[in-house]
């Protein structure tokens, strides 16, 4: 019997090349597991700082003076409303500003449940900034 010995060429140039690829596959793959999985675990837990104690909280805001009265109110999961009280003809004729900038504050707070990413515009952004900080500082009190 005569063996038939099998010769394989290997070119050291498509060795480096097939490695190179086989572990940037291998990083691709562990790459999207964590990716995958991290989103996975942000979605399904839920913070504490994420849960009120339901009921109405209030808070002062000073403007020139002039003392008015924001209200939120809360359930234990969402923040309901966003208000303005205890403001007389006088304050409203003066400041305009106030009253349509918390209307709009709480119509975004309300849908996005959120006080990050509020829109405003550039002529307002001082107003914006003071409601917002009352704003926290009164979710602050509602959070157990």
């Amino acid at each position: 019997m005569s063996s038939n010995p099998k010769i394989v060429v290997l070119h050291m140039k498509e060795l480096i090349y097939t490695v190179v690829f086989i572990a940037f596959a291998i990083l691709l793959l562990i790459l999207l597991i964590f990716m995958f999985k991290s989103s996975k675990d942000k979605e399904t837990t839920v913070s504490p700082d994420d849960t009120y104690t339901a009921g109405v909280y209030s808070s002062s805001i000073t403007v020139n003076g002039v003392c008015m009265q924001l209200q939120v109110t809360v359930d234990k999961d969402n923040i309901n409303a966003v208000e303005l009280k205890n403001t007389n003809e006088a304050v409203s004729a003066m400041y305009p500003l106030i009253s349509s900038s918390v209307a709009d504050i709480s119509n975004q707070i309300v849908s996005t449940q959120s006080l990050d990413n509020i829109s405003c515009t550039d002529d307002c952004k001082y107003t914006y900034s003071t409601i917002l900080s009352t704003v926290n500082k009164t979710l602050e009190r509602a959070k157990k």
